[in-house]
């Protein structure tokens, strides 16, 4: 098997600076938002369950490792063009996500500003660390995370029922961008499949018998939180399976004959 890395290639580099620029001009041109003035922030329900507003801050935990999750991302990278561009754009992107859910809590009134501040320093006496030492593993795991934090979004919007427009605005946005940076990493996927497809789903394979999302292992008390999400039904393991994998491998041009996995979840 071939085990040379796909960044070495001047051709897959090409490929994915080509779609890095076709994934930053359709931000620029359809996918930008304000979070001042795109939100309708005097329409915030302040009745709104506390176990949502609880979700919301689980989810903003999350996006408050963004310093981590560029630092320690991007210097394998920082000759590749297109992928160290896209960190770049992509923890611009992320940074709003955690600053749009931090308002929301805020205007809510489910957290103060000093609860918020005590929170962000909690968060970030803990470091996230990289989870596997490859590109095609990182970018292959990236691509699940990304899908999977889009339906965490829409599926906490189902939840919320309309009753709060401003969260159901800021979890469009958020889920749109979530969205779209889980297309672009599959983009990287089906290049890395065409520069070495062996390697790749060998790749694949690990990543999906080793997939968890960051909560779980992240936060002081993720465990709980985890089953907070799984409890509402925004996200579980039938979910992961059903929306998640299966349509990836689907649009990778994939089989579970590939791949045959052992596990598609990890619960442990």
């Amino acid at each position: 098997m071939s085990s040379h890395d796909p960044e070495d290639s001047p051709e897959t580099r090409a490929k994915i600076y080509d779609a890095y620029r076709a994934y930053f001009d359709m931000a620029e041109k359809k996918r930008r938002w304000n979070i001042r003035t795109d939100i309708p922030w005097d329409k915030v329900n302040t009745s709104i369950e506390p176990v949502i507003a609880d979700v919301v801050q689980t989810f903003c935990m999350v996006e408050l490792y963004l310093p981590d999750y560029v630092a320690k991302q991007l210097p394998p990278v920082r000759a590749n063009r297109g992928r160290a561009w896209m960190l770049a754009n992509w923890g611009y992107e992320e940074s709003k996500h955690s600053l749009v859910l931090e308002d929301w809590l805020i205007k809510s009134g489910h957290r103060t500003k000093k609860q918020m501040a005590q929170l962000a320093d909690d968060v970030l006496a803990t470091e996230w660390n990289v989870l596997y030492g490859t590109p095609r593993a990182a970018v292959i795991y990236t691509m699940f995370q990304e899908l999977a934090t889009q339906l965490h979004y829409r599926n906490l919007r189902k939840v919320a029922d309309g009753r709060d427009p401003a969260l159901d605005r800021v979890l469009d946005l958020v889920s749109t961008d979530e969205a779209a940076h889980a297309h672009f990493f599959r983009m990287l996927v089906s290049i890395y499949l065409e520069d070495d497809r062996e390697a790749t789903i060998e790749a694949f394979k690990h990543v999906v018998n080793t997939f968890r999302m960051p909560a779980d292992s992240l936060l002081a008390d993720g465990r709980r939180r985890v089953e907070a999400v799984r409890s509402l039904k925004i996200f579980d393991e039938q979910v992961f399976i059903e929306e998640v994998y299966r349509p990836l491998i689907h649009r990778l041009g994939l089989t579970r004959a590939d791949l045959k996995p052992k596990k598609v979840f990890a619960t442990k």
